[in-house]
């Protein structure tokens, strides 16, 4: 039967039920797969069934295995070779599930579900079981991806890199205890994002981003133009340690959140519309006076929320000094905070991890499944990097 058959009205037209066709689609795989493993062992042995052997080896009947694909479970018969030197590719010894299923396993696994979930969402869909240990080894083979992953080049120069931190619940020496994800996302000189990498360590300090950012410039990184950051204690020392000719933006809605937390509810819509008056005033001048307009009204009641905004002028009004279309990109953290979001909504299930290597895999392949759409620059990018380009001549290799 030629391929092309399959899609024959009148060949389908024989299949009554949905069963049926996967029935019939089922055995078509089986053999199929059969087929495969003969040609594989053909060339292993260097010689066809049937022809004059060139060596020693030679075939050696046949074993049987049962093998989980998204058709359902099946049996195999699996040619063997005499010195058992045969290592076939498409079914690998001790494998019985196949790609198909297991690609469905880790992207469950990635969208939160839990390993008794994902076990009974394969048996309801393709009516076979598959054990918690074996989805855990599946996922498990994420590991070495995400070293190769952890352990890439990146690029000389990044125009911005957005820092945050995300707290999960891991359990250490018999206690359930809070570490963070490093997360650094950085904005191409093609103007497309990329997540520079992700780092677990404990409670968020500037000590760790070092390590952080150590990393990133031990992996090819010489420059970041623009740092967006929240406002952590000692973070823009710590990045100009590294790099040293690096700007940094402080969050401003992280700086809003933070003037916010301590106004009373009665005060909050006017205090909130009086400070949007600094943040989006049209020069760092009137941003000033507004700030001074600020003062005067709060200082009495909110003295705690004018300090921090007098603390970190420098730093939260970095924006100001470029053209509007750049200044919308390095306003906010909020496109790192988009992506944290995401992690949350993919992890929310798992309230806590065994292992860090668990909260590590857990939190790459949810970045692996949010970045999927991250495959064209951002908007307004030609506008974007000449200005870019103009501010940063001597700075920016294409």
């Amino acid at each position: 039967m030629k391929p092309e058959d399959l899609l024959n009205d009148d060949f389908l037209k024989q299949f009554k039920t949905g069963d049926e066709l996967s029935n019939f689609l089922a055995k078509i795989q089986k053999r199929g797969i059969e087929k495969m493993l003969e040609g594989e062992l053909d060339a292993h042995l260097d010689y066809d069934k049937h022809r004059t052997r060139p060596n020693d080896n030679a075939r050696n009947g046949y074993s049987k295995k049962k093998i989980k694909t998204t058709l359902g479970e099946s049996e195999i018969s699996v040619p063997r070779d005499r010195d058992g030197s045969f290592n076939p590719m498409i079914v690998k010894k001790r494998q019985n599930t196949l790609d198909g299923v297991e690609n469905i396993i880790i992207s469950l696994y990635a969208k939160g579900m839990s390993v008794s979930d994902i076990e009974e969402q394969i048996l309801e869909l393709y009516d076979f079981n598959i054990s918690s240990s074996a989805i855990s080894r599946i996922t498990d083979k994420i590991n070495s991806d995400i070293i190769a992953w952890k352990n890439r080049p990146l690029d000389p120069c990044y125009l911005i890199v957005w820092m945050d931190g995300v707290v999960f619940k891991v359990r250490e020496n018999s206690k359930i205890i809070n570490k963070t994800i490093y997360i650094a996302v950085g904005l191409k000189t093609n103007g497309k994002k990329e997540v520079l990498g992700l780092w677990l360590g404990k409670n968020e300090s500037s000590a760790f981003w070092m390590t952080v950012l150590t990393d990133i410039k031990a992996r090819g990184t010489q420059d970041i133009l623009i740092t967006a950051t929240d406002n952590l204690n000692g973070f823009t020392d710590t990045i100009k340690t590294v790099f040293p000719e690096s700007v940094t933006q402080i969050c401003v809605v992280h700086q809003i959140r933070n003037s916010c937390k301590y106004v009373v509810w009665k005060d909050r819509k006017e205090f909130s519309k009086d400070m949007k008056q600094i943040y989006t005033a049209p020069t760092k001048e009137a941003a000033k006076a507004s700030l001074e307009d600020f003062k005067q009204k709060w200082n009495a009641k909110y003295s705690y929320a004018i300090k921090s905004w007098e603390n970190n002028w420098d730093e939260l009004t970095v924006f100001f000094d470029f053209p509007v279309e750049i200044r919308t990109i390095i306003y906010t953290t909020n496109l790192i905070e988009n992506l944290n979001g995401k992690i949350r909504k993919y992890t929310k299930n798992k309230l806590s991890y065994p292992t860090d290597d668990a909260v590590i895999k857990s939190v790459f392949l949810a970045l692996r499944e949010s970045t999927k759409k991250w495959t064209q620059p951002i908007r307004n990018w030609g506008l974007i990097l000449n200005q870019f380009l103009a501010i940063f001549e001597n700075r920016i290799q294409l």
